[in-house]
């Protein structure tokens, strides 16, 4: 009977001993949380070499950088000798180190050896803030075991060295080798790392700024003892007790201050970013900004940015994105290259490489250049002069506003609006229709950041092109590509952001930035200076209205280099212009940089054709020059000269005349080049071989009608007018003005049915028409008119 109690009783401690046992186990398994540490970690960012840029204190204030990846075999050789030699063979708890504790504490009578493993030391971290007691060290040395079965070695000595106090606000490893020694801790010297091997063991008595005589006595015995262990030589250590302890902690590098702005709202806070960045090249891009700054703000303007793109590795080269200096009365801390601002001209070239990818134009189609209105709306070229009609290319090089205008308004600006989208800009946040075509003058606004990004697209569509055989959607942006979750390191790539419209084609932008080589001003445009470069280099400038902001971009299959100008509180300037302000800056970074190549045409997206010279259509049968070039294939459906026909002349080539009145022996038939009256009116100014069609033979006219012999230049159909007011009050006149081919044609005025006079050569007439609407009427002697209608709002305004 006492057995089977017994049996009974052992079977019952046996459950209570596995349940008990069970319980223990399961509080000591879970007796840490899945993350160890949650502590902040600053932002830093690190070139491509792994040079510092800058950094950002982390949320609670403390420089903790991330964990590092390795850790130096000095500084691991270091902190063992010193805090746990036998790191490797205990697990989590040194018994011999703890016996030899408490054998020192006892023969002296105080605390002076804690035995505690680095392992133990991670628990003590972790717990942040807690008394040191004999409970305390027991739980510490519970949990150690813990995290022993948790962690590698490795691991665990990664975790000290990132979490590990070393004086005042620097926290770890890495925070501590750039703050005292301002170098990666993979270069450490032995000196440098037993000093911050023996930090941790006093923090708040003994570091760099305080108590340096301690400190440095602390850090030589260390150095002895690792010497009498044999991992320094004789040398190495006399060289090593030479070096002088850090007097205190050294600012951070702050050399991309803006990008790290940019990287943190980019949702990279916290973490060990490796950015494309080049040191050399920023250091060079700050110092070109500062030294140009000192000039331009003599003239009133302050700040300045410049962003320099890699294009083949589609990462950010150097991000300045203010000037040093600037001050923050002028606003230094705005980050430019992010900041939405008017764009000037910089968006032509997109247009003009749409037409081409589109086949709409051709390189040099000609494009009228004569004043316009669209409703309250006149552009004007920068010169306010006119051409009368200009190669698109070279309205490109000359970046001409009026021939950007009839270019967008032939592409359609809701269509430019899209594309413009699709490639990558995401300031225009407003409908189409809010832009319309002041869209290509600056009427929209975009960032330093979207647009060397959108040129960077198209010099890696054209460069993949070559290297692939076909045109690739290649417009990503240079931003930055993640690590995977949970890594606190991350490194600037792309951020995989692509454009899913239909790209422009190689073709086109092989055209685009050829015209964009030719870049010059004419001799009036006093702002104008010509730069000389041994590299080709594609380039735009641009000016926004009242002289805001001055741009300029410029491209090679290596680099994209694109500066801003301006003062960031909007304020204009006289004389800020992009020629003037941002293209020297753009140049001189240039001149900076490694030495760069040109694009290989894209001869399978291209085929020769006949080209009419003088209109830069295909050639029509009437052309009388024709050039055989190279245009991309799908130009081969636009259409023939319109410019070109034949006209039938007396033998003496002096009139027009026809086989009605002339007997055809006596006709001469030659192709001539006829531009519309009013296009050809600015035209010859400017292009003095130009012939006017001669007169017709009188009676041989009959065919003139089929012929647009006259066109109004002001007003437009159905516009509003207001009449100026002069300087000694009294209501002012409008010039009306006409053009005729024929400059012997007399032309006569009609101003609601009543007659006004006539005009011969120059047809232009100040009128005073009464409030209202008027109908005006030209009539020439072969009966050709041209009717008007316009409407007089107020008088006075």
């Amino acid at each position: 009977m006492k057995t089977r109690l017994t049996l009974k009783r052992l079977r019952k401690h046996k459950k209570l001993l596995f349940v008990v046992g069970l319980l223990l186990g399961m509080i000591y398994y879970f007796s840490l949380p899945e993350q160890l540490f949650d502590d902040p970690y600053a932002t830093v960012v690190n070139d491509r070499n792994g040079a510092l840029l800058s950094a950002r204190i982390a949320h609670d204030g403390q420089w903790r950088f991330p964990p590092l990846d390795s850790l130096p075999q000095k500084y691991i050789t270091a902190l063992l000798t010193f805090e746990d030699q036998r790191f490797y063979q205990h697990p989590g708890v040194d018994l011999l180190a703890m016996g030899r504790a408490i054998q020192q504490n006892i023969t002296s009578g105080r605390v002076v050896s804690g035995g505690s493993t680095l392992t133990m030391q991670i628990v003590r971290l972790h717990r942040k803030g807690k008394k040191r007691t004999v409970w305390e060290k027991m739980l510490e040395m519970i949990l150690a075991t813990r995290l022993e079965l948790r962690y590698s070695k490795h691991e665990l000595l990664k975790l000290y060295a990132a979490h590990a106090p070393f004086g005042g606000n620097t926290v770890g490893l890495n925070a501590a080798a750039w703050r005292y020694f301002e170098r990666s801790p993979q270069t450490l010297s032995w000196a440098e790392a037993a000093l911050l091997a023996v930090l941790p063991n006093q923090p708040a008595m003994l570091y760099p700024g305080k108590s340096i005589r301690p400190l440095k006595a602390k850090r030589d015995r260390l150095l002895e003892r690792l010497h009498q262990l044999g991992h320094l030589s004789a040398t190495d250590l006399s060289l090593a007790l030479a070096e002088p302890v850090p007097e205190k902690p050294e600012e951070l590098p702050q050399w991309s201050a803006h990008f790290t702005d940019f990287l943190v709202k980019r949702g990279y806070s916290g973490r060990q970013i490796k950015s494309g960045i080049d040191m050399h090249v920023q250091k060079s891009v700050v110092g070109v900004l500062k030294a140009h700054h000192q000039l331009l703000k003599t003239d009133g303007i302050n700040n300045a940015a410049a962003l320099v793109l890699d294009v083949r590795q589609n990462k950010v080269l150097a991000y300045a994105g203010n000037v040093e200096g600037a001050g923050r009365e002028h606003q230094e801390f705005v980050d430019v290259i992010q900041a939405p601002r008017s764009t000037g001209s910089l968006l032509k070239p997109l247009l003009y490489a749409s037409l081409l990818s589109e086949g709409q134009i051709l390189p040099k189609t000609l494009v009228p250049d004569v004043p316009v209105f669209y409703g309250d709306f006149a552009p004007q070229n920068f010169t306010k002069t006119y051409d009368g009609a200009v190669h698109a290319d070279m309205a490109i090089a000359r970046s001409l506003n009026v021939p950007a205008v009839e270019m967008l308004k032939t592409y359609g600006y809701p269509k430019f609006y899209q594309k413009l989208k699709d490639l990558g800009m995401t300031t225009l946040t407003q409908p189409a229709g809010h832009y319309g075509l002041s869209l290509i003058l600056g009427g929209s606004e975009g960032t330093l950041w979207d647009l060397a990004n959108i040129y960077a697209g198209m010099a890696r569509t054209l460069s993949h092109f070559n290297t692939l055989g076909h045109a690739s959607n290649h417009q990503a942006f240079a931003g930055l590509e993640a690590s995977p979750a949970g890594n606190n390191r991350a490194t600037s790539g792309s951020d995989k952001i692509r454009t899913e419209s239909p790209h422009l084609s190689a073709a086109s932008i092989w055209f685009t930035f050829q015209a964009m080589l030719e870049v010059y001003r004419p001799a009036e445009d006093a702002a104008w200076k010509m730069y000389s470069s041994s590299h080709k280099i594609a380039w735009k400038t641009g000016t926004s209205f009242g002289y805001r902001d001055g741009w300029a971009i410029g491209i090679t299959p290596e680099y994209v280099v694109a500066v801003w100008v301006g003062n960031a509180d909007g304020e204009g300037r006289p004389g800020l212009t992009g020629i003037k302000a941002a293209a020297p800056i753009m140049f001189d970074i240039f001149d900076r940089l490694p030495e760069t190549t040109w694009f290989r045409m894209p001869v399978a997206e291209m085929t020769l054709a006949a080209i009419d010279r003088q209109s830069g259509h295909l050639a029509s049968p009437y052309s009388a020059q024709v050039d055989t070039v190279w245009i991309p294939k799908v130009g081969l459906r636009t259409s023939a000269s319109p410019y070109n026909r034949l006209v039938h002349l007396n033998k003496a080539q002096s009139h027009q005349v026809n086989a009605g009145c002339v007997p055809t022996d006596q006709l001469i038939t030659k192709p001539w080049f006829v531009l519309p009256p009013k296009q050809a009116f600015y035209f010859k100014m400017k292009n003095p071989t130009y012939a006017d069609l001669p007169p017709f033979w009188p009676g041989c006219g009959t065919n003139l009608t089929a012929l647009k012999s006259m066109e109004m230049i002001y007003p437009e159909q159905n516009a509003s007018l207001y009449l100026p007011v002069e300087q000694d009050g009294e209501v002012g006149k409008v010039i009306f003005e006409a053009t005729h081919q024929s400059r012997l044609a007399r032309v006569h005025w009609h101003l609601n049915g009543t007659y006004l006079g006539s005009t011969q050569s120059e047809h232009v007439m100040a009128l005073q028409p009464e409030n209202g609407r008027h109908r005006l009427v030209l009539v020439d002697d072969s009966g050709n008119e041209i009717i008007r209608t316009f409407e007089v709002l107020r008088k006075g305004e």
